[in-house]
């Protein structure tokens, strides 16, 4: 019987690779309204390839069914960016490669700012180069039934930087993964916005700015947005974070980490911040984070400013990079414990004479979890794949480490085969 798993994993791994490879240059797919879950007709969609600078592979419309085929020889070889416009807002879907068919959800749009509602503010400290560097995500809920996109052409999402800060870069990352760039829009005083297409779900908007750090010192007046969310910062060692309501809360990935409770409308935090900061801390940071940031991906965005510049241009996700972090804060705001009874005390309940029925429908169910585990298993290393692609094409993984990952995932494609 254990000659027949490792039979069952190269089956359907020949059969998934083969089918691939058969499909290799064309996609099919649909163009699918979740607000009303019918198909959406006669809309373009643009291919996009993030390896070739966001090239133009095919551009096709949906037809009666909200059905569309596209063909090129880079579809297969590598991800591609799928994006569809629907109601002045364009959404997107990414294909990883060797998959032939993918859907593009699309949503009605609302302009209610009531659609969204942000859940955590985390902001990171990190001194380089006698500039101190800052870095703020949000995490943007939208729980709307039925699902809708929310955008305003004129800004829908406001954030504010500390005063004598320069705004260095502003991204939007869904649950589809990977950072859109955003232009941000200048309200004056500090205060800023993006026009983002919010769709249901989970959104991170990130941000970073530089600030003068004169003397290795600086205090920085952080203000209130949105109020009644509890504020987590965090810093290397070697910097020391001060102010009124900060308390310290341990260290995690070698970083310090702060609570401050939630600020009232209006209000604000002000934050001594001293000291240069480890570098190696800071180092690994860099490394850790940057792979966790990335790790967290899929994307989407009415921004097509998809493949991300050089490191320059990439100062906070490089310096910090930490989603890890940004995961620790959703952690420590509100932590959930979920128990799973064991298996074997279900069994035990099962009546004596019902032990052969549940044993032939264990075997079935065994069958059926192996098929769904290779499924998963190959979906993640797909991804995987995609993402360590994309971070080689934007430069933001050595030769080395890139050689490194792509062994891992090698060897984890060859333990899978081999059961």
């Amino acid at each position: 019987m254990k000659a027949f798993w490792p039979r069952l994993l190269t089956t359907a791994l020949t059969a998934l690779f083969a089918a691939s490879a058969t499909l290799a240059g064309t996609v099919h797919g649909s163009v699918i309204n979740r607000t009303t879950g019918k198909p959406i007709p006669n809309t373009d969609v643009d291919l996009l390839s993030p390896m070739q600078g966001m090239a133009l592979l095919a551009s096709v419309k949906s037809d009666a069914q909200g059905q569309f085929s596209a063909t090129n020889d880079a579809i297969g070889a590598g991800p591609v960016l799928l994006r569809a416009t629907y109601q002045g807002v364009s959404f997107n879907a990414f294909l990883p490669p060797g998959r032939p068919q993918v859907d593009v959800e699309v949503f009605d749009v609302t302009k209610d700012p009531k659609t969204i509602a942000p859940s955590s503010h985390v902001i990171i400290f990190q001194p380089r180069d006698g500039k101190l560097i800052g870095a703020e995500e949000y995490n943007v809920k939208n729980s709307s039934q039925p699902p809708v996109a929310y955008f305003r052409t004129e800004g829908n999402f406001e954030f504010a930087i500390p005063d004598k800060a320069t705004l260095q870069n502003v991204t939007a990352t869904s649950s589809l993964g990977m950072d859109v760039r955003q232009a941000s829009i200048d309200k004056g005083k500090g205060l800023f916005a993006i026009a983002y297409a919010f769709r249901p779900g989970e959104t991170n908007i990130r941000l970073s700015y530089e600030l003068p750090y004169p003397g290795n010192s600086a205090t920085v007046k952080l203000p209130a947005t949105y109020p009644g969310m509890r504020i987590l910062l965090v810093a290397p060692p070697g910097v020391t974070l001060t102010g009124e309501g900060i308390s310290a809360a341990g260290q995690e990935q070698g970083m310090n980490v702060f609570l401050h409770d939630a600020l009232a409308a209006k209000g604000s935090l002000a934050v001594s911040v001293s000291g240069v900061g480890s570098p190696q801390a800071a180092e690994t940071s860099d490394g850790q984070g940057q792979q966790a940031q990335e790790g967290n991906s899929r994307t989407q965005g009415q921004q097509v400013d998809v493949a991300p510049p050089r490191i320059n241009d990439l100062k906070w996700p490089m310096l910090f990079g930490l989603v890890a972090l940004f995961a620790l804060g959703a952690i420590l705001l509100s932590r959930k414990q979920v128990v799973v009874a064991p298996a074997a005390e279900e069994e035990d309940r099962a009546p004596a004479q019902s032990k052969k029925a549940a044993k032939a429908a264990h075997q079935q169910s065994s069958v059926e979890a192996v098929k769904e585990s290779v499924n998963a298993n190959l979906d993640s290393l797909k991804e995987e794949v995609f993402r360590l692609e994309l971070r080689k094409q934007a430069g933001t993984i050595s030769e080395e480490d890139y050689a490194r990952e792509k062994s891992r995932v090698d060897k984890l494609l060859r333990d899978l085969v081999r059961g």
